[in-house]
């Protein structure tokens, strides 16, 4: 089966924006390949013993999407589209996170790594995603992009160039802002400044 063009999945998603529910049903495997291969990239990256699935992450960001953002929202393009769903799977992972650790008993859960801006810089397991959390929520006051790009690279999977396409910035200012924000990770994760 042919990819989808950048084309059709904004003509439906605008269609959705509008109010047209139907849609949903050609839009779904269109952007589902996309969604489910974001998905297993972060998924990849997670510790071992973690219990949720590829299809579950798929799933849940889905209907977080549908249930907050259809039916009036303006869908301007299919990377802006991806680009939510990158942030409804941060939601998804986050929230499964603090169910484990309030099932844990204790409720602790084991800090992050001194290497924890370049874990999350090259998707490797051990990242405290709650503590990722925080600290892209402290990032997003300071400049909002740098922590859109983290999102989009680490919860997202996207490449820079795809990262660079759905921001609608240059190659290398998202390379930019992807070391700037490692480096303020470092920071905020360790306590520990490293140029």
């Amino acid at each position: 089966m042919p990819a989808p063009q950048s084309h059709d999945v904004t003509a439906l998603l605008q269609a959705w924006g509008r109010g047209e529910a139907a849609v949903l049903d050609e839009l779904l495997p269109l952007v589902y390949g996309e969604l489910h291969r974001q998905a297993e990239r972060h998924m990849r990256a997670q510790p071992a013993g973690h219990t949720l699935q590829t299809t579950a992450v798929v799933h849940e960001a889905y209907l977080r999407m549908v249930d907050r953002d259809g039916g009036g929202a303006e869908w301007q393009s299919r990377a802006q589209f991806f680009a939510l769903a990158s942030r409804a799977m941060r939601s998804v992972l986050v929230d499964h996170a603090r169910a484990r650790r309030a099932g844990k008993r204790g409720g602790g859960a084991a800090g992050l790594t001194l290497g924890a801006a370049d874990e999350v810089a090259d998707n490797q397991p051990d990242v405290d995603v709650l503590a990722l959390d925080e600290a892209l929520t402290r990032l997003a006051a300071l400049d909002p992009r740098l922590a859109q790009v983290v999102e989009l690279r680490y919860f997202g999977g996207l490449g820079i160039e795809e990262a660079a396409q759905t921001l609608g910035v240059s190659h290398a200012t998202v390379e930019r802002d992807w070391r700037t924000a490692k480096l303020w990770l470092r920071r905020e994760l360790t306590g520990a400044w490293q140029p």
